[in-house]
């Protein structure tokens, strides 16, 4: 259903027909007097130019006495009464004038105008005060913006009207035009009294005191006042001095007057309805200053090119004056000082209505009256001066376009904001490319929110305030505000001043976002020296959560690579880095529940907002793209020429190497390949291995990251899931990793090997110039692909660990989006090094070790082996590694060999794939000061689910889930605590290859993976394993966690390693199979331990099996499948 338009309803049709009707008669009747005596011939012999001031004089004379008296009676009466009341006054007055038109009376007609004046006197109150009671507030811009065009086209009816039409009959039509607006008058819906009651004062000087008093008692009511009034005292002169200009310097007949009141007239509607549509129903004064400065400068034009015509005849026709080339000029500033008026009265006109007490409304548009009478009388004082001193036409129009430069300034000086902001803006823009996302976010004017914004350097606001809507409203330290470069920055917002000493502050910042203001915070109180988020503190969520306002995060991204951050040394800074400004959409904010304490709330608060904060940074990382769009974009980023890889050969390649060595092997080796087919590769961490995967990605065929520890039958089960026919491998690594028996089985299936030593040779110096232009150029090489980010970018397998191994096609978004997510929680930069033992047919190692850091700026080093415990720490040393990745196991095994120094650079050390047990934990906090930051995740999930951080960090807990996952924690009979894992997020696979359906891609329902891991999550959402779901043995009807079990052997007998398993059991069902590497293992001292610390009987193993290492896979994790067959299998070792 269509939305009735305003003019058709009658809380708005009847008035506007009534200021529409009473404003062409006001006109009809000036311009038929002046016309009368300009070109018809009246009594008197009146000057021209002299006759236009008095009438204009006469005309607003009454606004002086009447004014105040009228706008008391229109708050204490019904304002529809009083304005059918005097449109009856006005047909009375224009039957007079008719009487006086017809005598060819000049001081009949002024007399009338007198009465029209006071008519208009007590009018003017009315037509104004009544719009806020009939409109709605997203109306009034749009409805003041109308009345004002209609206004001034009623206003070119009655001139033009007075132009072609004899005085007698003019003024005839105007007595039939009343009538008409009489009879409007009578549907204009009632409008009840805003201040019933009120005792009317008759003193009109009293009274007129009073009011005017009043209005100067609010700033932007009475700045609107004298914006007003200029506006129409310098808009009556100039028009009442279009036929003198005409007729006088221009040389123009009475049609080229008609022009300039018709061209006039219309564009003041059109800037009246421009400058609504703009606002969008906002009352704001933001284009005010504009205005005003394209007004002045409008005036001054029309008096620079006036003064300067050169008539080509006397008394020009319409057609005569516009073929002489120096009329375009007048008639274009006369365009514009139109438009100009019109943009720059509307704005006035709504905040005078809108930030008035309804109870005294009328009243102020009274004072507004009485102030537009006074400032016009003191211009029409002025210029009468100047015309009887015989200053020209042009002059007058001269001095008041110089005048209105003054307003102007006077508009700039009042109002800096909108000037300084925009030329800021325009600076910002011009430097730094600034583009705004989601600026339709923040909330309006007067609604009450609470902005949060990231922190990343010197520009950020300056930032917020130039391109926020408005003028923000910042909380900035005390001492802050009163830095001497901070004071030209608070012309721009409004400033909150808050002491972080005086516990008093956050209730001053709860008090003024209840009292609708939009406050903006830096949760995190400095700018970053990481890159990444720093401590947020919770005051903002608090005064979100107390205000009951909404919570709007804001990103400023880019300006961290600028040399206004503190990230020196840390990141490539340049002077003018691309800056975006992104505003996500409003939300809640709850800081707890009740009952919890103050302190108890605060944190609650804190870790929301840092929640809410880092999953801004992510959604706000950038668009979806292909892996091979994202290493060109970090080159872009960090620089072509930053180091960004290294093996053992310590021959490092910049972004530039690796994208040309890119193009030119992935040309070779995808020869005979279609798009999105996957190539398998079977190679060891070296260089090589990311040129190849990079290789492939360029040209959009599918990397399968071929486990070369799974044997024979593990390979030609991957070979079959992912439909692979072409091997990317090396002569070399297979002799050394003596696979020759493999790749046989592989070449009987009719896989086809690709050798790289064999590719070397075919790429010649063309290949290369070519790869190497391609890589300094972006784009030369055209579109080499049609794949899309959702398409799958890389197939892993699983471990195998409990079955038979799967493919996982992981795509381009859900690598891409875990590298991001994991940027957006932990603080990485370009001075850190990764040590990257683990393979990369291992997620944690593809995704953490080699495309994190590299998609990021950061240099990787990789090992071809996780197992040469001595030469990775000696690596690791050498290289001054500051991040290393790994699984419990080669933690573990680094620790026991490791000299105490060798990790002396490292910053974080993280963990996956396997539960990182207490003594690894507490071995290298010993022996090296470093905790170690355990996450979790799996291939399906690209793989990282959840993490500690340095920020968020709790011993023997998996850290919290990442941002942007959903989490569901399932039922499963037996297990009391904790429940079923299944998240979904965009890093969640594509689907599953499996060896049923090869190449078939199995997407995840509904995008969920199950995890098949029971897990609890605590209030903090820290997220605890308590064991897979297949590894709970059921004995004897009750569940029994196994990884339980190998803790519990762990605390007993630290120093071995141990791993559990079941067998069948006739008489319970399964029995616990524990295989340990210590012969002190003992049935009964598990048995007396379990008593002692109230652990049942049912968790003892009393199989115990003595091996010299736990079996484990390539990937660092226990075989359970190999242990599982031994345990069938091996004759039981008595207890």
């Amino acid at each position: 259903m269509s939305k009735m338009p305003m003019l058709l309803r009658r809380r708005f049709g009847p008035i506007f027909a009534v200021q529409f009707l009473g404003a062409f008669n006001d006109n009809l009747l000036k311009f038929a007097l002046l016309f009368l005596a300009t070109f018809v011939g009246a009594e008197g012999g009146w000057d021209p130019a002299m006759l236009a001031i008095v009438v204009t004089g006469l005309f607003v004379a009454p606004y002086f006495p009447l004014s105040a008296i009228a706008g008391q009676m229109a708050d204490a009466g019904d304002k529809a009464r009083i304005v059918r009341n005097l449109k009856l006054a006005e047909v009375g007055i224009m039957v007079v004038a008719a009487f006086g038109a017809f005598a060819a009376s000049v001081p009949v007609l002024l007399a009338c105008i007198l009465a029209m004046g006071v008519q208009s006197a007590f009018f003017g109150p009315v037509k104004y005060a009544i719009l806020p009671q009939h409109l709605r507030d997203n109306e009034l811009v749009s409805g003041t913006g109308m009345v004002e065009a209609g206004t001034f086209v009623a206003i070119l009816g009655g001139q033009l009207a007075a132009g072609i039409m004899h005085p007698v009959d003019a003024v005839a039509a105007g007595l039939a035009l009343a009538v008409l607006g009489a009879i409007a008058a009578r549907f204009v819906p009632a409008a009840p009294p805003s201040a019933s009651g009120l005792a009317i004062n008759w003193n009109p000087v009293s009274a007129t005191a009073k009011i005017v008093r009043e209005a100067m008692g609010t700033k932007g009511v009475w700045l609107a006042i004298l914006g007003i009034s200029w506006f129409f005292a310098a808009g009556a002169v100039v028009v009442a001095q279009f036929v003198p200009l005409v007729a006088g310097p221009l040389s123009g007949a009475s049609g080229v007057a008609t022009l300039f009141l018709i061209i006039f007239s219309v564009f003041v509607a059109i800037g009246s309805v421009t400058v609504s549509r703009l606002l969008k129903g906002d009352v704001s004064a933001r284009y005010v200053p504009w205005s005003a400065l394209g007004l002045a400068f409008s005036l001054i034009g029309l008096w620079l090119f006036s003064s300067s015509f050169n008539p080509s005849v006397s008394q020009a026709s319409v057609g005569q004056f516009l073929s002489n080339a120096g009329s375009w000029p007048v008639l274009v500033c006369l365009a514009g000082v139109a438009f100009s008026g019109g943009m720059f009265v509307v704005p006035l006109y709504a905040i005078l209505q809108t930030t008035t007490d309804p109870a005294v409304r009328s009243r102020t548009i009274a004072a507004n009256n009485i102030v537009n009478a006074a400032v016009s009388v003191l211009v029409l004082a002025v210029v009468g001066t100047l015309v009887a001193i015989g200053t020209p036409v042009t002059g007058v129009i001269g001095t008041i376009g110089f005048a209105t430069l003054a307003v102007a300034a006077i508009s700039c000086w009042l109002l800096p904001e909108v000037l300084f902001k925009a030329a800021i803006r325009a600076m910002l823009k011009l430097l730094f490319r600034v583009e705004v996302h989601g600026a339709a976010n923040m909330p309006g004017k007067g609604e009450k929110a609470v902005v949060v914004v990231n922190h990343v350097s010197w520009l950020d606001g300056l930032l917020l305030a130039a391109f926020l809507p408005g003028k923000p409203t910042f909380a900035v330290n005390t001492h802050v505000a009163a830095k001497w470069w901070m004071k030209p920055a608070l012309k721009l917002f409004d400033a909150f001043p808050v002491d972080p000493t005086n516990p008093m502050a956050a209730k001053a910042m709860v008090k003024a976002v209840r009292e609708g203001r939009t406050l903006v915070i830096f949760p995190e109180g400095r700018i970053t020296t990481t890159g990444a988020l720093m401590k947020v503190f919770d005051g903002p969520g608090m005064v979100a959560d107390k205000a009951d306002a909404p919570l709007v995060p804001v990103r400023i991204s880019g300006a961290q690579f600028s040399k206004l951050s503190r990230l020196k040394g840390k990141v490539r800074r340049r002077w003018f880095p691309q800056i975006e400004l992104t505003v996500l959409e409003p939300r809640r904010f709850e800081t707890g529940e009740e009952g919890q304490s103050a302190r108890e709330r605060r944190a609650v608060a804190g870790r929301r907002l840092y929640d809410e904060m880092s999953g801004m940074i992510f959604s706000t990382s950038g668009a979806p793209v292909t892996l091979f769009e994202a290493l060109r974009d970090a080159g872009d980023i960090h620089g072509v020429g930053t180091k960004i890889l290294e093996d053992v050969q310590r021959q490092p390649l910049t972004y530039s190497k690796l994208v040309a060595g890119s193009f030119a092997l992935g040309r070779k080796i995808t020869a005979g390949t279609k798009e999105g087919e996957a190539v398998g590769v079977l190679l060891p961490n070296v260089s090589a291995v990311v040129v190849t995967f990079f290789g492939l990605q360029a040209f959009g065929r599918v990397p399968a990251m071929l486990n070369f520890t799974a044997g024979r039958a593990g390979m030609e089960a991957a070979c079959t899931a992912a439909a692979i026919r072409r091997v990317v491998t090396s002569k070399a690594f297979v002799e050394q990793a003596k696979l020759e028996e493999v790749v046989s089985a592989l070449e009987d299936m009719g896989i086809v090997f690709v050798w790289l030593e064999d590719v070397k040779e075919e790429i010649g110096l063309g290949d290369k110039l070519r790869a190497l232009a391609e890589a300094k150029i972006r784009g030369l090489s055209g579109r080499l692909h049609s794949r899309r980010p959702e398409d799958p970018a890389v197939i892993l397998f699983t471990s195998g660990s409990e079955g038979v191994p799967k493919g996982v096609a992981l795509s381009h978004e859900n690598l891409v989006a875990n590298c991001r997510q994991l940027a957006s929680r932990i603080a990485f930069d370009s001075s850190d090094i990764v040590m990257n033992a683990l393979p990369v047919f291992h997620s944690f190692g593809l995704t953490g070790g080699t495309l994190l850091p590299i998609l990021f700026g950061i240099k990787t080093v990789l090992y071809p082996s996780p197992l040469h415990y001595r030469q990775v720490a000696a690596f690791s040393y050498d290289a001054n590694a500051t991040i290393l990745f790994g699984t419990d196991t080669f933690l573990s095994g680094y620790a026991r060999v490791a000299h105490p120094y060798d990790f002396y650079a490292m910053r974080y050390v993280f963990a996956g794939a396997e539960k990182v047990r207490d003594e690894t934990r507490k071995v290298w906090g010993d022996k090296f000061g470093l905790r170690i930051l355990e996450g979790y995740g799996a291939t399906e999930c690209a793989p990282v689910i959840a993490v500690n951080t340095p920020m968020h960090f709790r011993a023997g807990s998996v850290g919290r889930m990442l941002p942007g996952m959903e989490a569901r924690l399932d039922d499963v009979p037996g297990i009391e605590e904790g429940g079923r894992l299944s998240v979904r997020g965009p890093n969640v696979m594509a689907g599953y290859m499996k060896v049923d359906r090869p190449g078939e891609l199995q997407p995840p329902e509904d995008g969920w993976h199950d995890t098949g891991d029971i897990v609890t999550i605590d209030e903090e959402g820290f997220v605890t394993i308590r064991g897979r779901a297949k590894r709970f043995a059921k004995i004897g009807g009750e569940m029994v966690s196994l990884p339980a079990v190998e803790a519990n052997a762990a605390r007993i007998w630290p120093e071995a390693e141990h791993a559990v398993v079941t067998r069948k059991d006739p008489r319970k069902g399964e029995a616990l199979v524990l295989f340990t590497t210590s012969r002190e293992v003992d049935g009964k001292a598990f048995g007396a331990w379990a008593r002692d610390n109230g652990v049942t009987e049912l968790s003892v193993p009393k199989d115990i099996r003595l091996v010299d290492e736990i079996p484990v896979l390539g990937t660092g994790k226990r075989d359970y499948v190999k242990m599982g067959t031994m345990a069938e299998m091996l004759e039981t070792a008595a207890a």
